[in-house]
């Protein structure tokens, strides 16, 4: 499962969040992502992901952040 799939799927599943609105240029809190929202995705992209998500990492505040942090660690985990 890609990044972008896992950040899609999440929030239609547990938003309600239709897919066509989420774009890398949304933002997750007009998405509906609160601080508990974005701790239960990070949560499932570390399962869904296999990867380790440091507690330094930065607050994402777009889709497009998020999706490049998640990248960044998987590409890290893998190479």
């Amino acid at each position: 499962m890609s990044s972008a799939d896992l950040i899609r799927t999440f929030l239609s599943d547990r938003l309600g969040v239709e897919a066509g609105l989420v774009q890398p240029a949304s933002r997750l809190a007009d998405l509906g992502v609160d601080s508990l929202m974005l701790a239960e995705l990070l949560f499932e992209a570390e399962d869904r992901l296999g990867i380790d998500i440091p507690s330094d990492l930065p607050l994402p505040g777009t889709v497009a952040e998020m999706q490049a942090a998640l990248d960044a660690l998987t590409t890290a985990k893998s190479g």
